[in-house]
């Protein structure tokens, strides 16, 4: 395994602003924030992409962030709403491969978005929508997925540059 920062954080072997720590989660401040308050979550233990994560950890992960993103609003930090992000795969823009929980506070005006691809504003038939969840309900229903038993990479093969730019 690459060496991995959010591996360092949790043993205190690299510096972080920790706002939650418990035996199955490590929360703290984004050291690149989209806004004032950006928390990361983090599972202690080593999960480069969600396929390898155990379902009650992820579980675990969205409880933390509900409740910090209830604290945020309390803290008298500009946050009007807030976003949970997971980026999951190289295609998905994860850099750190290590599972990583967003909790982004928002506000109005607050210059942060997404940008839709180009056939966004496409409607597809429901006969195309009832398609497509009628093989997800079958996959899930008949063929006990567990995402942790996965053989589908993550794409974590990006350069070691990507994972030092983003913690410096």
């Amino acid at each position: 395994m690459t060496k991995c920062i959010f591996c360092d954080i949790v043993k205190g072997a690299a510096p972080a602003s920790v706002a939650h720590h418990d035996k199955t989660a490590t929360a703290f401040m984004d050291i690149q924030p989209i806004n004032p308050g950006h928390v990361l979550i983090i599972p202690n233990t080593h999960a480069a992409c969600l396929s390898e994560l155990e379902g009650e950890v992820g579980e675990h992960l969205f409880r933390i962030a509900m409740r910090i993103a209830v604290a945020l609003k309390r803290t008298g930090i500009r946050c009007e709403g807030v976003n949970l992000f997971l980026a999951d795969g190289k295609a998905a823009s994860q850099e750190i491969f290590h599972v990583h929980l967003h909790v982004i506070p928002r506000f109005r005006e607050d210059g942060f978005g997404l940008r839709f691809g180009p056939n966004y504003g496409f409607r597809p038939s429901r006969d195309e929508l009832d398609n497509i969840a009628i093989k997800i309900k079958e996959i899930i229903h008949s063929q006990n997925v567990n995402p942790k038993n996965e053989t589908s990479p993550c794409g974590n093969d990006l350069p070691l540059r990507f994972i030092v730019k983003s913690i410096y």
